[in-house]
């Protein structure tokens, strides 16, 4: 037999779907988020574009497009924890988080849909944007090294998941903090200096976000210290879900 789904399972689905179709109605109609997306777009084609014509030239030594293309992934990556924390933080600038939460009392719930809402939105921004990248070092590379299917689509596929989850995770330290300047700053701060400073000097750097996930599309080979995709993926994925449940934790006791 099959069971009768019940008022409260009914109500409590229907609640869920109407908190993240207010989510998504929320980011969607945000204007920076739109920008920050466009942006890393254009941003990521142009430089792409940059280091395919200098690889045709030479100067950055003999590099298959699959390699260029993706190379300015660690640029573009900026945009979206930019964009993760602009999700979380734009409500509190006005005081609008208070009727977020008159709207939708459950705090967790709230967070939850606000997060899958960003994922539903990031992961076909994300997949493009790399996407576009490697066609356009294709394009301009001109001396591109042949890469087979299976190669191409697991890169493709672990660089989005990577762009992804960062933005997941910024969203998350963006609902700890609070503050977009100050959540931003702390997050480039991390990725741009103090990660590829630990990455150079200590292998426990693998079980960071920022060395773990790039090891998703770029895994490093050789040696005792070597991080595969998959456990890269693990690592990422097990650092988004702790920063998710913390800010869930704190979110439900700090006052709006």
């Amino acid at each position: 037999m099959t069971a009768v789904p019940t008022p409260a399972t009914r109500t409590r689905g229907r609640e869920a779907a109407q908190a993240l179709a207010a989510e998504l109605s929320k980011l969607m109609s945000l204007p920076a988020a739109w920008h920050t997306l466009a942006g890393t777009l254009v941003v990521n084609l142009l430089l792409s574009a940059a280091l395919a014509t200098a690889g045709r030239g030479g100067s950055t030594g003999a590099r298959g497009a699959l390699d260029v293309g993706l190379a300015s992934v660690g640029y573009a990556q900026a945009g979206f924890v930019v964009l993760g924390v602009l999700a979380a933080c734009s409500e509190y600038t006005g005081g609008q988080i208070r009727t977020t939460l008159t709207a939708m009392p459950r705090r967790t719930l709230q967070l939850t849909a606000k997060h899958l809402a960003l994922a539903i939105v990031v992961l076909p921004a994300a997949a493009a944007t790399v996407t576009s990248g490697v066609v356009t070092a294709g394009v301009l590379g001109g001396t591109a090294a042949p890469v087979s299917p299976g190669h191409l689509a697991r890169a493709l596929i672990g660089v989005t998941a990577y762009l992804t989850l960062t933005t997941l995770l910024s969203a998350a330290v963006g609902a700890l903090v609070r503050r977009t300047l100050a959540a931003v700053v702390m997050l480039q701060a991390y990725y741009f200096i103090v990660g590829p400073l630990l990455r150079d000097r200590t292998q426990a750097a693998r079980y960071l976000p920022d060395t773990a996930g790039l090891a998703m599309g770029f895994p490093v080979s050789g040696g005792t210290g070597a991080v595969t995709p998959a456990h890269g993926a693990l690592v990422l994925t097990a650092w988004t879900i702790v920063l998710i449940a913390l800010a869930m934790l704190t979110y439900r006791r700090w006052d709006a």
